[in-house]
This record gives structure tokens, C-alpha cells and sequence, in this order.
């Protein structure tokens, strides 16, 4: 059975204690992280033709920018999940990272076809402009987040296979924006009662009478399993497709 941890003022339920090595875990929000990069692989699996090495190839991509240099940057913006890690050091992440996943995009342009090179330049774009809220924070909405997160590297993934847009690669990029939409649903709440919330007071009384005290462990633990659930569901829905793929 799926449990959440029931450190309630940890910033996230897989934020390790702060200080050194532990904060570089820590912000790589590796369950997120995960279900972010199972997009990848759904969008490959999707593909009339599977080629696993363009598969890596996006996926080394999204990790360094989305895996690393997104969240070094979120960190660097307001330190959510209070971390001790040097400026300097979230800088050097953040930029080395999305320099390091925008040559890998540049090397497959000019292995694979140019045609890549639009969503090159908006994954190089979408980085800072979403983690650092530039442009008034226009482009720092739930919908960029799914569009970006979800959608985006569904559809690259798609497109990268065969370098073709088809209605299949399009519906899968909609589900995962879909997917990416609830998991923020999900997780705001859960950020706002370990993050901001200092007190919660009250009861809910049920028909046989019973009273549940109302407190933060008991408001998180049912939103935490299954924003669990569905982390560990979208990554084996994806690893088994790919398996699939890799076996026909």
C-alpha cells in the first residue's frame, strides 16, 4: 500500500533533511521529475516507428533542462523548498544544465533534420521564462506548466521519431497535458498546507456521527497518495510501452 511520509513541515514529501549533498537531491524533485520524463517515453511509444537512441536523445534533453535546470532556477527563485545550496551553485546548475541540453538538441539537428531547431529554441525559452515568472509572470500559469511540462516533451519525443505530426502523437501530448493539470491541482494545495500554513483548526462530522479532527497530516496524506499513485502509474504506463515497442 502507497503511503505518504508523515514529515507534514518538509517542504515536499520527498525533501530530504536540508544541507549539502541532500539539497542536490532534493531539488531535483525526482518523483516529478520522473512522471515528467514518462512524457517522453509515451511520446515515442506513440510513433509509427521506435528508435530508442532518438528516444534517449530526448530524454537526456529533458532531464538537464526540466530535471535540473528548471528547478535549480525555481530553487534560485524564492527558495520553496528552503534549501542551503549557494546561489552561485543554482546559477551554475541552471545554466550549465539548459546550455548542456540545448547542444544536445543542436547536435540532433544537425544529425537528424533542422526541423527541430522551433523546439529547440522554445524549450530553451520556456526554462526561465516560466521558473523565473519573466514577463510578468505571464507565461507562470497551470496552463503554461502543462503545456510545457506535460505536452511539450510528449510531442517532441512524437515528432523526433519520425518527423511527422500525425493525429496519435496530438492526443498523447493532450493527455499528458491533462495528466500534468491534475498533478498541479493536486500539488498546490499540498504546497500551500506545508509551505504557508501555520495552524489549521476544526472538525468534520460524519452521518453516523463520528468527528475527524481536522489537522495538516490528515489534510495532506490522501492528496500526497495519490499524487504517489499516479507518479508510480504514469512511469510503469511508460516504461511499459516502451518495452512493448522494443519487443515488436
Amino acid at each position: 500500500m502507497i503511503s505518504a511520509p508523515h514529515e507534514v513541515d518538509r517542504p515536499a514529501f520527498y525533501a530530504l533533511r536540508s544541507g549539502g549533498w541532500r539539497d542536490l537531491v532534493t531539488i531535483l524533485h525526482l518523483p516529478y521529475t520522473a512522471w515528467n520524463l514518462s512524457y517522453v517515453a509515451l511520446g515515442a511509444a506513440a510513433a509509427p516507428t521506435f528508435r530508442a537512441g532518438r528516444m534517449l536523445t530526448v530524454l537526456a534533453a529533458f532531464l538537464l533542462a526540466v530535471g535540473v535546470s528548471a528547478h535549480a532556477l525555481d530553487e534560485l527563485k524564492g527558495r520553496p523548498l528552503g534549501t542551503t545550496l549557494p546561489r552561485w551553485i543554482l546559477i551554475a546548475l541552471a545554466t550549465g544544465s539548459l546550455a548542456a541540453a540545448v547542444a544536445i538538441g543542436v547536435v540532433a539537428a544537425i544529425q537528424v533534420s533542422p526541423l527541430i531547431v522551433p523546439l529547440i529554441v522554445a524549450g530553451a525559452l520556456i526554462v526561465p521564462a516560466y521558473n523565473l515568472e519573466l514577463f510578468g509572470g505571464r507565461f507562470h500559469s497551470g496552463f503554461w506548466l502543462a503545456l510545457a511540462w506535460g505536452a511539450f516533451p510528449a510531442f517532441t519525443s512524437y515528432f523526433f521519431q519520425d518527423l511527422v505530426v500525425r493525429p496519435a502523437g496530438l492526443v498523447v501530448a493532450a493527455g499528458c497535458f491533462a495528466l500534468t493539470a491534475a498533478q498541479r491541482r493536486l500539488s498546490t494545495p499540498v504546497r500551500e498546507l506545508r509551505r504557508q500554513t501555520v495552524h489549521v483548526s476544526g472538525h468534520q462530522q460524519l452521518s453516523d456521527g463520528s468527528v475527524i479532527e481536522l489537522t495538516r497530516a490528515n489534510l495532506i496524506a490522501p492528496i500526497e497518495r495519490a499524487l504517489i499513485a499516479l507518479c508510480l502509474g504514469v512511469v510503469a504506463l511508460a516504461t511499459g510501452f516502451v518495452l512493448l515497442r522494443l519487443s515488436a
